[in-house]
């Protein structure tokens, strides 16, 4: 369900109604914005600049796509700028296919390291979509007042979670099914600490995940 919104977005300021996300006008047709009708509340906005969705009035999106990759520098212009300008929380979705494999490794350095933002891998905009609307119902309950609820959303957790989640370095399937079992969502995942990841997967693979999604 798509719509225009009604209100004006200033700079450094989005304010983002309860369980909706706020999608840059280039985005509408895409194939993103398609699979995203039915689940998510979607208002496209002309106004966003630099970012591609915002989630909430303090989480945003970027969507690096295999050709953004290819193309050349222009994103990471992009991902620099909004950095050195706003204090949003930043999450970059990123294509990683064979064509853009190559690229990867330069991305994550950039993105986790040096801009201290959350990086998640794809195969295309539908993981995307899915993605997305995962992370939507994770910021819109509030999953520590119900371990119940917790552990069911793990269960429940759309494919595309769980590939992402498994090509973090070191993880792979079993370890993907315990992350997600124990912290319930991909959003808790990539706020958790050295020491909670340790409880669950060991220190060396701790490491490796806290290196790959936090700075």
């Amino acid at each position: 369900m798509t719509t225009k919104a009604k209100f004006p977005v200033t700079a450094g300021s989005i304010v983002v109604p309860f369980g909706h996300v706020i999608g840059n006008e280039k985005w509408r047709g895409s194939q993103i914005a398609q699979r995203l009708q039915g689940k998510i509340r979607l208002i496209f906005e002309d106004g966003l600049g630099l970012v591609d969705f915002h989630l909430s009035n303090r989480t945003c999106i970027f969507y690096i796509s295999e050709a953004d990759l290819v193309a050349g520098d222009e994103f990471k212009r992009r991902l620099v700028q909004f950095r050195n300008a706003s204090s949003l929380g930043g999450i970059v979705i990123v294509e990683r296919t064979q064509i853009s494999d190559q690229y990867f490794l330069a991305v994550q350095k950039l993105v986790v390291l040096e801009l201290g933002m959350v990086l998640l891998p794809v195969a295309n905009q539908g993981e995307a979509s899915q993605l997305i609307t995962q992370l939507v119902r994770e910021q819109s309950k509030d999953h520590d007042s119900n371990p119940f609820l917790r552990k069911q959303c793990s269960q429940l957790a759309e494919p595309s979670v769980f590939r992402t989640v498994q090509q973090i370095p070191g993880v792979g399937k079993t370890k993907a099914l315990l992350l997600l079992q124990h912290f319930g969502s991909i959003h808790r995942l990539c706020n958790a600490s050295v020491e909670e990841l340790e409880l669950v997967v060991g220190q060396t693979v701790a490491q490796q995940i806290y290196s790959f999604l936090c700075s």
